[in-house]
């Protein structure tokens, strides 16, 4: 068994760690998971989890806690006609073929790579985030046919190698696609669930090195940040849209573009070894 001193230590970390993605996302609307995995990254490394595969732990941990959060999420959308559920249907084939793809590509890459492709498409995400205009638009309809047998299974795949759920790449495509944002933040719920079912299902058959794993893990997901996680994210949630509420969330938005490129050009930064 494990000593409970670092049992109680990891505790502590990931009761901060959930609180802190909990007010973020209803603050911001933005996917847990884009914080869950820096966040786990630096919780298991401090307590001294590092190894080849610490990535893989904390993509498949954060995957497994944003099958609860979207569910809940996207059942409540669905409560207000929020939900495009023939967007979902049309999309949800080519998102689990890319969901499983990126498992198996996961499984057999190494941490620091992992780290890399993270840094890289978060850096992505938050120059994104900072300069997006609510005019930009690529088409007045999504995507069918041959684009959207592309554009589905690679939406699955790299949210898989970031363990995030639908929202980081799925907003912006449907807004870009003249979906009203309400909406797409509802269908983009959705999308979470469709992506971590199958993913988290991969994740619990990778073999994961008993030695350096952190305790109560299955698989590569650890039970304990799992459970600790969600308990906080569901205490915590409201509080940040009943802070989104009473203030303007747009130029939070570009403060967090900016935190989230710090924390992509850091992840970079250890994956390139400096």
């Amino acid at each position: 068994m494990p000593e409970t001193t670092l049992l109680l230590q990891m505790l502590v970390l990931l009761l901060v760690i959930g609180a802190f993605a909990g007010v973020l996302a209803g603050l911001l609307g933005v996917g847990g998971g884009i914080i869950l995995v820096p966040a786990f990254f630096y919780a298991f490394q401090t307590l001294g989890h590092d190894s080849p595969q610490l990535m893989q732990i904390c993509l498949a941990t954060s995957l497994a806690t944003i099958i609860v959060t979207s569910t809940r999420s996207v059942l409540s959308h669905h409560r207000k006609g929020a939900v495009d559920w023939n967007i979902l249907r049309g999309w949800a084939p080519g998102i689990v073929l890319g969901a499983v793809l990126g498992v198996l590509v996961a499984a057999s890459l190494r941490s620091v790579t992992l780290q890399a492709v993270f840094g890289g498409l978060a850096l992505v995400i938050g120059i994104y985030m900072a300069t997006s205009q609510p005019h930009w638009r690529l088409g007045a309809e999504m995507p069918k046919g041959l684009r959207r047998l592309t554009l589905s299974p690679v939406l699955g795949f790299l949210s898989v190698l970031m363990g995030i759920g639908g929202g980081s790449f799925g907003v912006p495509i449907m807004t870009l696609y003249g979906v009203a944002i309400h909406r797409a933040v509802a269908t983009a719920a959705g999308f979470g669930v469709i992506i971590a079912v199958p993913s988290v299902i991969g994740f619990l058959f990778v073999q994961v090195d008993p030695v350096t794993r952190p305790p109560f893990t299955i698989g590569a997901v650890n039970g304990v940040a799992f459970g600790v996680t969600i308990a906080m994210t569901l205490l915590t949630a409201p509080l940040g849209v009943k802070l989104a509420h009473a203030m303007d969330p747009k130029p939070l938005k570009r403060v967090f573009a900016v935190f989230l490129t710090l924390v992509a050009l850091n992840m970079l930064r250890k994956a390139l070894g400096w």
